[in-house]
């Protein structure tokens, strides 16, 4: 099976150029069809993950309803179906139309063979990781609002997790709220050697400053008001995995010291025992506040910090992440429309323009808060400004290097486009006011995955 050819649908009536495509197409597996219930039929048979359709299909050649009709039922059948429409004679509004209602592209007759492949060929692989982040997301916790990314220094962050993942070294994530910090914590968890044990996370900052030592540390039965049993604390439950210390900043002083002697020496005692009890656990920490100034102003002990972050990465906001609060927000509510049941399906264009324009300084978090809203608000299938309660705000600071300002903007403006299209490469270029064989060459200069 894994060295079977990708399936490609071709819905067309026209015999000859039938001919011509399957022949164009020697590297997929063709099933061609002329009718609607001949491609229905096809559909249901092969499930290709690809479709090429004439819009004018008979027994309305010279419209465009049977085509409208063959859409609307290959992406009720098969909705992560990419069709691709064609346009022809003056047909582009149609085709327009046809992208509006789910098509993922549309190519020009009469047909340009390489510039068709292209588009077959992107439609393919934007498939294919949809397929695969789906699989992802249905393995991790969290996936899907953390970890999809095309920004180079959130990639940057992924690839330096990946890297420290299998060693011992104790980790730092510094963040602003929302970031995705525990996100990265267990993805790091999952990826190191200790993945079989258990991935014990404490907030440091949501308990007491009475009760945080008792809930780190464990406690004997009788060793205060209401310790009516012996209590591990979250140290010892994650014997063998991973501790995750989100908020470090929180730690009060006098425990700050505690933690540092386990740190050092791995053992621990629970309160009202002298016994110490070995613990082999990996520690990751994670904090929106600025230890470096809390260090100097003695809030926080430097030789604690050095033993907490002998690796520091650094998480950049949302707002530093051109494109990724669309591809997020994508993911999200396909989720919360699952958990919510929901009858919402996507985002009118007026939502994209206020997601993209955001300044999301709640980060992930607040952007999954707007969506949890929609989902609730919306009165018809598409998302739009107002359930987001949204309003652009985006205001791009400027570069005094014309050359970095230029290449920024591009890829900026691109990655967006591209966000925004949800991969359709006709829509982009549409919406950057370019032609696609520009686009195309701008995608492979500045090495974007569309």
């Amino acid at each position: 099976m894994s060295n079977a050819k990708p399936r490609l649908l071709i819905v067309e009536d026209d015999e000859g150029l039938q001919k011509q495509l399957r022949w164009a197409y020697e590297d997929y597996e063709v099933i061609s069809a002329t009718t609607r219930q001949a491609a229905i039929d096809a559909l249901r048979h092969y499930e290709p993950n690809v479709v090429t359709l004439d819009l004018g299909l008979p027994p309305d050649p010279d419209g465009t309803s049977e085509g409208f009709a063959t859409l609307d039922a290959i992406l009720a059948l098969k909705p992560d179906t990419k069709v691709i429409v064609a346009s022809g004679h003056g047909a582009r509004e149609g085709a327009l139309r046809a992208v509006a209602a789910g098509a993922y592209d549309y190519y020009h007759k009469p047909v340009d063979i390489d510039e068709l492949g292209l588009i077959v060929a992107r439609a393919f692989h934007l498939h294919d990781l949809e397929r695969e982040n789906a699989r992802l997301q249905a393995q991790g916790d969290g996936g899907e609002s953390g970890l999809l990314t095309n920004d180079p220094a959130m990639l940057k962050v992924v690839r330096t997790i990946e890297r420290v993942a299998n060693t011992d070294v104790s980790v730092m994530l510094l963040g602003a709220s929302g970031t995705g910090k525990e996100v990265l914590a267990r993805m790091l968890h999952q990826a190191s050697k200790r993945s079989g044990g258990a991935f014990v996370a404490i907030n440091c900052a949501a308990i007491p400053e009475n009760l945080l030592e008792a809930e780190l540390f464990g406690y004997e039965k009788g060793a205060f008001t209401g310790a009516i049993k012996t209590t591990e604390g979250k140290i010892e439950l994650a014997q063998g995995g991973t501790l995750f210390l989100d908020e470090v900043g929180d730690i009060p002083l006098p425990l700050q010291v505690k933690l540092l002697r386990f740190l050092q020496e791995r053992v621990i005692e629970r309160i009202g025992s002298r016994k110490t009890i070995p613990v082999d656990t990996r520690i990751v920490c994670a904090t929106h506040q600025d230890l470096d100034a809390m260090i100097a102003e003695t809030r926080f002990r430097e030789d604690l910090y050095y033993r907490l972050a002998e690796i520091v990465v650094r998480i950049p906001p949302l707002s530093q992440r051109p494109g990724d609060a669309l591809l997020i927000a994508r993911a999200l509510l396909r989720r919360l429309a699952r958990e919510m049941d929901s009858h919402v399906k996507g985002f009118a264009p007026d939502a994209l323009a206020a997601i993209d324009g955001w300044s999301w300084p709640g980060n992930v978090r607040e952007l999954e808060n707007k969506l949890k809203r929609a989902v609730i608000m919306a009165d018809g299938k598409l998302v739009t400004a107002e359930d987001l309660d949204l309003t652009p705000d985006r205001e791009d600071g400027g570069y005094l290097n014309l050359k970095a300002v230029r290449e920024a903007a591009d890829r900026a403006a691109i990655t967006r486009a591209i966000a925004r299209s949800e991969g359709n490469i006709s829509s982009a270029a549409k919406m950057l006011g370019i032609s696609r064989p520009t686009l195309y060459d701008l995608l492979k200069q500045y090495a974007i995955e569309a």
